[in-house]
């Protein structure tokens, strides 16, 4: 066989194989996307294994669980910033984004490292004087590792980006998304069968070989991954660009700031369940801590189908904010079977709530991912800015969600066990249910929000046509 019909064959049936180009190679893109994983591993920690294991083994309050997992949030803003600095970042060998990514992950790693202990220490495991010691040290580890996350996937996305031609960028960050999905899936299966039989000692071992292998892998997705270009004494000592100046070119492109309100609501409708979807599982429906992890991994294999579904409409020339609505609906049905699993005692249906949730989530996000791509942008707007102000809104939004859900979930849970809302709710799954009940009603705001958006490009578009557009908001 030749090599050019291998390169054929490669090229029609190698998933992302079209994805490469000369300037990234498939090889090289390839090992780039492992910061993703690293990412994905990440995000399992703190959002799926140990918030159940700080609420139901611990026995931390829900809320101060959901306040340590959202801290993360405070650093989220700053990734438009990041994303800018590292456009503009000027060192004499020329490198912008390996920095940014190498510092990412070295916090990254400090924070999971640092991890296991704060968290024996908040639950009361060991034996000191010292005031708020747990809390601190959680909100530390949570901090570090959030600012590591944060650095490494906006410098990373935006190498990528730079590396890749214009007809192949959507693809290798569609790519990126798909490793970050896959890196979720395959790490809530290992961490959960390691914790299967949970103790202290296991919890440790377990969170710090996370923290190893988020450096082993980043090390390898950054290695020669960006040329050398020397710059002069006089080049980097240059005045910068302001990161106002930058800003105001992003949001003159028309409806950036609608896309990424768009992109902050629907990110908020889905994630506010995110530390309260495993310990209903085990609270209310009496699951192990193995079979809860799991559900990490039907939510990301539900996300790839989304994302597979959305790769294959979008190349047909698909509207994707139109793809993003049928994520956003997918959305409210995967939140009424989880509501439901409660009353019918029954956890298949709440794998299945679970798992058409990450169906979703999925396709939302690949579809506002390409809507976002094509966001207009000029004068100094570079592509770090405009992906560090998507992950910032989405950022954000998940951490605040994070946070509201927890409170939320123990606000309504007391209110009911009290019998306020009467016999009938005084139930423990009151507390989540009214939290589910909420998320669906932020997933109809977001519907509403987006309308508009759909209507311009319907607008432009000849020919007849019927859907969110033609529909009031």
């Amino acid at each position: 066989m030749t090599a050019r019909r291998r390169m054929r064959l490669a090229a029609r049936w190698l998933p992302f194989a079209d994805a490469a180009s000369d300037g990234l190679p498939l090889g090289q893109l390839l090992r780039l996307s492992l910061f993703q994983v690293s990412a994905g591993m990440a995000t399992v920690m703190l959002l799926g294994t140990l918030n159940r294991v700080m609420i139901v083994e611990l026995g931390i309050a829900a809320f101060l669980v959901a306040a340590m997992v959202a801290l993360p949030v405070l650093i989220a803003p700053f990734r438009a910033l990041m994303g800018f600095r590292s456009d503009t970042y000027r060192s004499a060998i020329g490198w912008k984004r390996i920095p940014y990514l190498w510092f990412g992950s070295l916090w990254q790693m400090g924070g999971l490292a640092l991890m296991p202990f704060a968290l024996l220490v908040l639950g009361g495991d060991t034996v000191h004087d010292v005031p708020f010691a747990g809390e601190v040290l959680a909100a530390l580890a949570f901090l570090m590792t959030g600012l590591g996350l944060h650095m490494t996937q906006t410098a990373g996305l935006a190498l990528a980006s730079d590396r890749a031609t214009p007809e192949t960028r959507p693809r290798v960050v569609a790519l990126l998304y798909v490793m970050f999905l896959a890196g979720m899936a395959v790490s809530a299966l290992l961490i959960g069968g390691l914790l299967a039989e949970f103790s202290p000692l296991r919890l440790i071992r377990v969170v710090q070989g996370a923290a190893l292998a988020t450096l082993a892998l980043n090390l390898v997705a950054l290695w020669k991954q960006e040329r050398v270009r020397p710059m002069s004494a006089a080049e980097r000592a240059a005045p910068r660009p302001r990161f106002a100046d930058a800003w105001a070119d992003l949001l003159a492109g028309g409806q950036a700031g609608r896309l990424l309100a768009v992109v902050f609501l629907g990110t908020m409708a889905f994630n506010m369940q995110d530390v309260l979807l495993e310990p209903y599982g085990g609270e209310i429906l009496g699951l192990p801590v193995a079979a809860t992890t799991a559900l990490t991994a039907l939510w990301a294999g539900g996300a790839l189908a989304g994302f597979a579904l959305a790769a294959r409409r979008l190349g047909r020339g698909t509207d994707p904010l139109r793809l993003a609505a049928g994520g956003l609906l997918a959305g409210i049905g995967g939140f009424s079977l989880v509501i439901f699993s409660a009353p019918m005692a029954s956890p298949p249906l709440f794998f299945a709530g679970a798992a058409v949730i990450g169906f979703g989530a999925g396709l939302f996000a690949v579809a506002m991912l390409s809507a976002a791509m094509a966001m207009p942008a000029a004068g100094q707007a570079g592509r770090g800015l405009a992906l560090g102000a998507w992950g910032a809104a989405q950022a954000s939004a998940a951490g605040l969600a994070i946070a509201l859900g927890g409170g939320l979930r123990d606000w309504a849970g007391a209110m009911a066990l009290s019998g306020r809302f009467g016999p009938v709710l005084d139930d423990p799954a009151t507390g989540y249910s009214v939290v589910y009940h909420a998320e669906i009603g932020l997933l109809f705001l977001t519907l509403a929000v987006l309308g508009p958006l759909v209507r311009s490009i319907a607008l432009d578009t000849p020919g007849p046509r019927l859907g969110l557009a033609e529909f009031p908001t």
